[in-house]
């Protein structure tokens, strides 16, 4: 008569075990691409396209976040999905701080602020609903007819615009530092097709225009201490 032996009960369940774990492991279903994040970056794609770093300010990107959020986390996508997701957060955090620095240019263009002794510019409280108007001009003109605004490389006013902006001298912004600046040349026929900034200055931060001033807002305070004068370009 054959005993139980309990080692060799042992031995067999442990196959059986292997054995049956092993089967659901051989039909697992390999990872597959994602339709939700495809459809993410192409809307993305095309956002971007259009718009460029403005894109990170359009509602739109919150269905487009949305999308990266249904991506499951074995999908062949996921890895893409995390960087497209992080590539937009970092994107919304740059595009903000370009916003609070336009905000706090606008706002201190609305009171006058005095300079240290050598005649560095400030801007004026009598001009500020003129220089909104004219970063709104700048921006919807660069937009539809090819006139540089907010946001426009600096790169680009020095190739592009049918060679129509120089380079001139830099000024010195309260709270802000030097910042380089750039204005319509005196051809009449740059005139004739940039009318709208024939009067502005462009103020640069960051390699882009950050905001357009009239030339006859800008004032220097004199070394003896006397009452603001406009800039010596103020009449151009």
């Amino acid at each position: 008569m054959r005993t139980y032996s309990p080692r060799v009960g042992r031995t067999f369940a442990a196959l059986l075990t292997a054995l049956l774990l092993a089967v659901p492991a051989g039909c697992r279903k390999p990872a597959q691409p994602s339709e939700a994040y495809v459809e993410a970056q192409t809307r993305f794609g095309k956002l971007y396209a259009a718009k460029g770093d403005d894109a990170f300010l359009d509602p739109e990107l919150t269905a487009i976040e949305g999308l990266l959020a249904q991506v499951p986390a074995n999908s062949l996508d996921a890895p893409a999905a995390n960087e497209l997701r992080a590539r937009i957060e970092e994107g919304k955090q740059q595009a903000r701080s370009r916003q609070r620095a336009l905000d706090e240019v606008r706002s201190r263009a609305n009171q006058p602020t005095e300079m240290p002794a050598g005649g560095s510019p400030s801007f004026p409280s009598s001009r500020p609903t003129e220089t909104a108007e004219a970063e709104e001009a700048g921006t919807d003109a660069g937009t539809a007819g090819g006139a540089p605004g907010v946001g426009t490389p600096a790169a680009e006013l020095a190739s592009g615009f049918s060679g129509c902006f120089k380079q001139g001298e830099s000024l010195d912004v309260q709270g802000r530092g030097r910042r380089d600046r750039w204005d319509l040349s005196d051809s009449p026929a740059c005139r004739a097709q940039f009318s709208a900034l024939q009067d502005q200055a462009l103020i640069i931060e960051e390699g882009k225009v950050l905001a357009l001033v009239p030339k006859k807002s800008i004032q220097a305070i004199p070394t003896d201490g006397g009452s603001p004068s406009p800039a010596a370009d103020a009449g151009r």
